[in-house]
Parts: structure tokens; sequence; C-alpha cells
């Protein structure tokens, strides 16, 4: 399997050649940035979960104090100094995202994670439950029954089997929006429109687009805004809007970039890598080292004691190194053919890309995951 690893990447590189478009296609508006103040945001919340077949926390401190307080709400007082046995409970974080424009009577869905040592959430139900945004004020209140797509079993002797996660659960349309956000939509004579990755080109493209159809109402910030100046009313700026995010745009190419994951050994060069002309020499020492201890014994009649006589066979291998130019100005189905030609690995093909970076050769940025 090893033997094929390195034909394994050359052919997963050239796969990246053929698929990589010959020039850049147009997108939507709408694929490469977004209007600024019009996103969703986070609300999380602090509650209990009941109804588990024994699977919940047991006898927390945390769980007991939160369970008295969902009493006292309730007006069921517990009496002071007993802790009740919760092995049918669980303390869960809450967590949703809160649309844009979301309005108070709307569902979302929320997840439920356990925060304690309950083994699964299977088959329990949240109790009403505030969920809080990072202002401090209630958005939204969840409860409902959970949906858990993991399982967990454990056996006497302490052996367990755990499918996916079941201390993770889902509730479908388990929270009702209480309060909407601003969006300052309605408000202001302009909005700005910001780009997913900052290039001055791509934004003078988008401000080109949008005053070919609306005149003179786009501006370039910076690199990354684009201000655009709207008519009063909201009707008349949903409808530009609209219309200004169908608009197709023509990215400006990509930058030359070579992704390597340090911990997978995944490498991705996009097809902007250039290099200027260069050598590369791959060759491999290997050194095997063999322990083949042998068994003496006493000679006969004698007083001598049975003794292992160690033995190590030492084997040293110079695979040929094997020298490969690279033009200048190469595109990368050439970089490829040069690097399928020294059958390197991962690990080694890391190794020249880093050194052709070093020498200067390698026209392209590197980023290490």
């Amino acid at each position: 399997m090893l033997a094929h690893f390195p034909r394994l990447i050359a052919l997963c590189l050239a796969m990246l050649v053929a698929l990589a478009p010959a020039s850049v296609s147009a997108e939507r508006i709408r694929d490469i940035g977004a209007f600024e103040g019009l996103r969703t945001n986070q609300i999380t919340g602090y509650g209990i979960v009941v109804g588990l077949p024994g699977t919940g926390d047991g006898n927390l401190e945390y769980l007991t104090e939160a369970m008295r307080g969902v009493s006292g709400r309730l007006g069921l007082q517990l009496p002071s100094g007993v802790n009740p046995s919760l092995e049918n409970a669980a303390a869960v974080i809450i967590t949703a995202e809160l649309p844009v424009f979301a309005k108070p009577g709307q569902r979302i869905d929320i997840t439920v994670s356990t925060m304690g040592n309950a083994e699964s959430l299977r088959g329990g139900a949240l109790i009403m439950t505030p969920l809080y945004g990072a202002d401090g004020q209630i958005y939204a209140m969840a409860q409902g029954n959970i949906a858990v797509g993991g399982l967990g079993v454990s056996g006497a002797d302490g052996s367990q089997l755990i499918v996916n996660v079941p201390t993770v659960g889902r509730i479908p349309d388990g929270a009702t929006i209480e309060r909407s956000v601003s969006t300052g939509f309605a408000n202001g004579q302009t909005m700005r429109f910001n780009l997913h990755s900052a290039d001055f080109l791509t934004a003078s493209r988008v401000r080109d687009a949008i005053n070919d159809v609306f005149p003179g109402i786009a501006q370039i910030t910076d690199g990354v805004s684009i201000e655009l100046t709207l008519p009063a009313g909201n009707d008349a700026r949903s409808a530009m809007l609209a219309n200004i995010e169908m608009l197709e745009v023509t990215p400006a190419a990509q930058r030359a970039r070579v992704i390597i994951n340090s911990r997978t050994g995944t490498v991705v060069i996009n097809e902007a890598v250039r290099l200027a002309p260069a050598a590369i020499s791959h060759g491999k020492l290997i050194i095997r080292i063999n322990e083949d201890p042998r068994v003496v014994q006493p000679e006969p009649f004698t007083d001598g004691q049975t003794a292992v006589e160690p033995s190590t066979d030492i084997e040293v291998e110079q695979q040929s190194s094997t020298i490969g130019t690279v033009p200048a100005t190469a595109s990368l189905n050439e970089l490829v053919d040069a690097l399928n030609l020294l059958g390197v690995g991962a690990a080694d093909l890391v190794v020249i890309l880093e050194s052709l970076k070093q020498a200067g050769a390698l026209k392209a940025e590197m980023v290490v995951l």
C-alpha cells in the first residue's frame, strides 16, 4: 500500500489540474459577500433535561441547585438539606442562531448538549428555558422533546459501546422567538456590502456592475466594502437589494497558494502557482537494523550457565537519486509531472515545496494548517 502512495499523491494533483477551470467564472454578488448588519445572531441558555432512563448527571451539586430553582418557579419548594436523586435529569447548554429579520412568534431549531457526566439524552425532554443574546436580553424560549442520533450502552464489567454522540441532541422548532433584533435596514441613507475576501479588483468589478444598473449609487470604501446609497422606503430598498444580489460579477483570480495540512499530510496546490527555473534531487537513505540474539549453552560437565549472545545485522541501502528539472514559469501541470517523475510521498512533497520556497523558485504563498 505504501509503495503506491506516491502515485496516489500525483494522481490527486493531476485530478486537481483536470478539474481546475481554465478561467474564473462569473458569480452572483450574493455569493461573494454580504450586506452589513444583515446577519444571524447567536443565543444560548442553561437548562435541565428530564425523563432520562437513568442516564442523567446524578447528584451533581449544580444540577441539584438548578432543579431547586426550577421547582421554585413551579411553586414546589424542596425540603432544605434534601438532595433529590437526579439520575433521570441532566444539566444542558442550549445553543441556537437567531435568523436575520426574525420576528416574535417564529420558531427556530435548537441544539442541546450535556455539560456534566450524563451518559445520554435519549428519551429526555427539555424544560422551558430562556435563551439569551450577548447583551443579556432574552430573545427566545426553548422547550420540547429531544431527538438524539447517538446511542450509548454499558455493561456491568465497565465495557461500553457508543455510536455517534448520544450526549448532543436537536429539537426541531424547539424555541419560540420573543424579541426581534434591529438590523438598521430601515434607518440611514447608506448600507455597506462587504466581500468575503479582500480584493481591490473584485471590489471594483462589483462597484461597476452595480453602477451599470443603478448609476452612481455604489462607491468603494476599501478592499472589502462597497457603500451603497439606498432610496427611501423599505419596499424600494428591498427591491434594489434583491436586484443587486442577483447581478453577476467575475471575481479576480485567486492568489497563488499552496495549502499544507501538517496533521494529515494533505497538500493542495491551486492553478495560479508558478515556478522559476529549478532542479530538484530526491533520494532516500534506508537503514535496517535486525537483532538476532543467539542462545549459547555451556560445555558438558562444567559449571557454566546458559547465556544469550547478542547479534546485530545492519544493512544500509542508498536509493538512487533522481534529478528533475522544472522550466521557468512552470504551470501546475508541469509541477505535477516533475513531482511524479521523482515519485515523492506526502511528507517528501512538503519538504520539496518548502525548499523551493526558500530557494525563491516557488511563486506562491504557503499556508500550513
